[in-house]
């Protein structure tokens, strides 16, 4: 439950960050801290494929659980084909009546037109990312790598985290040599973004959280978490400029990371006292969104192109407390209405059935005793 919780809230968050005029974020994660969502995501994004991988190598064998995330990377690259097909879609459709709206993919829908076959080549090789498509292909490349990653956590974390940490620490060289067009680097260099997600994957494996916070001195550690995390806070608002070189993302700085754990170590504190049960409990609209993640994301990067690039232009890109709140809530309101959406275009289509009861219950219980 708190797992599916914290997905779709950063789901939410995600989509009111990528809306410029948004009042909401001005009070999400981005503004008082070093990190964002994305790395809530990747991190979960991790620690849920660790519960799935570890559930059906225990059900059924370890080469059912390789094969189901070799399967899963193909679901990633399709999911990444629909989400450039759709931001190009919505850029084409919106074009004529918000043409001036920053985030519209003009560049990559005029290549299109001129030279079709050459960029759908290039999108279907990563080389192309069309705007809020390019965090799905670093995904396929993590689902590729789960049958290593998976046992190597579960037998030799030290190594896996030593590997991991080598490789980020030379991620900005190789992500200069990652497939793109005119130079561009990725969005999320993946051999940086790796990090995030081995560190969910070795959170879920290993009980690394349990040791130190039943220690006599844990409380310390927690303490620690959060003086950082307003130390860090003090950093962001009062000394940093307002915008930070697009490399201090792209390639995961460490006092992203730092900021990133602290934030973790605390939210995990809320989930073992169960804080975050109790609101989950009563959101329970916030776990569906979590539970339908993909359709959930892919949505989402529709739903906040077409109010952001509206908003721009009524507003002339300045802000407009009122027409930024109502953004929100047309944007929020459309995403949580996707889950029910799906499951009824999926029964209708024959290609789902309702979840029993005590399925989800146990699915539920699952993932508490994965978070405790």
């Amino acid at each position: 439950m708190e797992l599916d919780f914290f997905r779709g809230l950063v789901l939410l968050i995600i989509v009111v960050d990528h809306i410029g005029g948004s009042m909401l974020s001005r009070f999400t994660l981005h503004s008082f801290a070093l990190n964002d969502a994305a790395e809530v995501f990747v991190f979960l994004g991790g620690f849920a494929t660790a519960t799935a991988y570890v559930s059906l190598a225990e059900k059924r064998s370890e080469s059912a659980a390789r094969r189901r995330f070799v399967k899963r990377a193909f679901e990633l690259y399709r999911a990444f084909l629909v989400t450039a097909a759709l931001m190009l879609l919505a850029t084409f459709l919106l074009r004529p009546f918000f043409g001036h709206a920053p985030n519209l993919a003009l560049h990559d829908l005029d290549t299109l037109i001129s030279e079709p076959v050459a960029s759908i080549a290039q999108i279907l090789t990563f080389e192309r990312q069309p705007y809020l498509a390019a965090v799905l292909p670093m995904y396929a490349l993590f689902a590729l790598a789960v049958p290593l990653v998976l046992p190597l956590a579960r037998s030799k974390p030290w190594l896996l985290l030593g590997l991991s940490l080598a490789l980020w620490a030379f991620a900005a060289q190789v992500g200069e040599h990652m497939p793109s067009v005119d130079d561009n680097l990725w969005d999320f260099n993946p051999a940086a973004w790796q990090l995030m997600f081995v560190l969910g994957v070795l959170a879920r494996c290993q009980p690394i959280y349990q040791r130190v916070s039943a220690h006599r001195f844990g409380w310390l550690v927690s303490a620690g978490a959060v003086a950082l995390i307003a130390g860090m806070a003090y950093y962001k608002l009062l000394v940093l400029p307002p915008v930070l070189d697009s490399a201090f993302k792209r390639d995961l700085a460490g006092p992203r990371v730092v900021n990133f754990l602290a934030i973790a170590w605390i939210a995990t504190n809320l989930a073992r006292y169960g804080v975050i049960k109790e609101v989950a409990t009563r959101l329970p609209w916030i776990g569906a969104l979590g539970r339908d993640g993909m359709v959930s994301f892919v949505a989402g990067t529709v739903i906040s192109l077409v109010v952001d690039s509206i908003l721009f232009t009524l507003t002339d890109g300045l802000i407009n407390v009122p027409a930024g709140l109502a953004a929100d809530a047309i944007a929020i309101s459309a995403l949580l209405s996707v889950p029910r959406v799906h499951q009824s275009v999926a029964m209708w289509l024959g290609t789902r059935r309702p979840i029993p009861a005590p399925t989800r219950a146990a699915v539920a219980a699952a993932e508490n005793r994965a978070v405790r």
